[in-house]
């Protein structure tokens, strides 16, 4: 696997027993983009595609299939994702490649777009047809036109286990699809249904699955974790599924992420302190902290029921990480606005924070609403936030100074005696790493002491004081 901002992976091998002689070791590229919950669909195709034979290749140069699950969630991403589309079609042209498959997010919002202006697209599979991947390639390659768009309320379940692609030693576990919140700059629920929550047992049989596969930390995903059950048991029961987890041996770590402020409930925050292998660590995007501009996003929260929400989380858990996301130049955001956000952060001192320029994304209600803000302006305000944190982030890791921490190893810095690892503050790919300077020979997924030395702006520094690998 090659990981920029994206994933490459890729397969080879046989399909049904009418081709396998034709397709015997053809080998596949798949390019996965987007959020962590993407990832996961990535992998889900990636257990059936090498059940079925296939050789996974990085190098598009010799991949006979390639296949691209997209993302579209902001601009940006909509932009990466047409591009790298793009460039596949070119191997469709100028390369060895036979077929090319467009899925997730941005096949199930510009189906028609896709088919009618890249002729190179042989198969499009909307968000809720990855089950159908193995499938789609075999009709392909026959010369079938394929699109396949199974209702946005379906649910895959597919018979294949995954391929895990995130070293090995951590991997995440989405416990449901899809969200009913509606904010009103937010096109998820028209890309990806209402939101439905994965049976119970599937997620304990794929956990376990996973630790069987060598994975120590498990992170739970979903466009909204916190509500998990409610559509299946009648009641939120995230706390019943991450006790279920804990009594699994070989997890050491669980991390939730996507927690909506307002969906905290008692008997999750009593099972986080009680529970030894829970990170005290949660994910709480809160957006912004204007009554009016919340109000106007469409979430259900107020500034004082997020102070509220932050001081209770503190109070019961002391040692707990926070980590929140922002969007500035939201349309109508006054610079008073700008700064009663600036304040909020300044008081809450969030552990970790991310910021968004607001991306006006059509059929969504923000798009259209007027006072819309320059895109310079939102810029200048993003910079102003995440300068502001960064300097509550330095004090952050300056109050770590002497602290005992446990680490799971990354990997080794090259040429050096140092290697990166993370502490349960901090989850893969969106907080900072502490780095710590040892001769020992470790290995990416060990678990050691270190004591923090230094701090950087997001970083820590220290060194090995003890080793085990329980």
């Amino acid at each position: 696997m090659r990981q920029l901002n994206n994933h490459f992976l890729g397969t080879s091998g046989g399909l049904s027993s009418t081709t396998m002689e034709k397709q015997n070791y053809m080998k596949i590229l798949f390019i996965s983009l987007g959020c962590d919950k993407n990832l996961v669909d990535s992998e889900e195709m990636l257990g059936m595609l090498t059940s079925r034979g296939y050789e996974i290749t990085d190098d598009e140069q010799e991949a006979e299939i390639i296949v691209v699950n997209t993302c579209c969630f902001i601009h940006d991403a909509k932009e990466e994702s047409i591009q790298t589309i793009l460039e596949m079609a070119q191997q469709k042209t100028e390369g060895v490649c036979r077929v090319l498959l467009v899925c997730g997010c941005l096949a199930q919002r510009y189906k028609s777009e896709i088919i009618d202006e890249i002729p190179e697209v042989d198969a499009v599979l909307g968000t809720t047809s990855y089950g159908d991947v193995v499938e789609a390639i075999e009709d392909a390659l026959g010369g079938k036109k394929v699109e396949d768009y199974q209702d946005l309320m379906y649910l895959p379940d597919p018979e294949s286990n995954r391929v895990i692609t995130t070293g090995g030693h951590y991997a995440y576990l989405k416990i449901a699809e899809g969200c009913d919140k509606h904010c009103t700059y937010c096109i998820i629920p028209k890309i990806r249904g209402n939101f439905r929550s994965v049976p119970m047992e599937r997620l304990l049989k794929q956990a376990k699955y996973l630790v069987e596969q060598g994975v120590k930390e498990l992170i739970l995903v979903a466009q909204e974790t916190t509500i998990y059950g409610t559509d299946l048991y009648g009641e939120k029961t995230l706390h019943k599924l991450l006790k279920e987890l804990c009594q699994i041996d070989g997890i050491r770590w669980i991390r939730v992420l996507y927690c909506y402020p307002e969906e905290i409930y008692p008997e999750l925050i009593q099972t986080i302190k009680e529970e030894k292998k829970i990170c005290h660590y949660l994910d709480l995007p809160i957006q912004h902290a204007s009554d009016d501009i919340l109000r106007r996003m469409g979430r259900r929260t107020t500034q004082q029921e997020l102070i509220q929400i932050v001081t209770t989380l503190r109070k019961e858990i002391p040692d707990i990480v926070l980590r929140t996301t922002l969007i500035t130049g939201f349309p109508g955001e006054t610079e008073a606005q700008h700064e009663e956000l600036m304040d909020f952060v300044d008081q809450m001192e969030f552990d970790r924070l991310g910021v968004f320029t607001y991306s006006p994304e059509e059929d969504t209600p923000a798009a259209t609403m007027p006072d819309q803000v320059d895109e310079s302006v939102k810029e200048d305000r993003r910079d102003d936030i995440m300068e502001l944190q960064q300097d509550i982030s330095m004090a952050n890791g300056d109050s770590r100074m002497g602290q005992v921490l446990e680490v799971m190893i990354e990997g080794k810095v090259a040429d050096e005696n140092a290697y990166i690892g993370r502490t349960y503050g901090d989850a893969p790919n969106v907080d900072g790493y502490i780095f710590i300077n040892t001769a020992s020979e470790l290995m990416s997924g060990d678990f050691v002491q270190a004591k923090v030395t230094g701090a950087l702006e997001y970083d820590l520094i220290g060194e090995l004081i003890d080793e085990y690998t329980e």
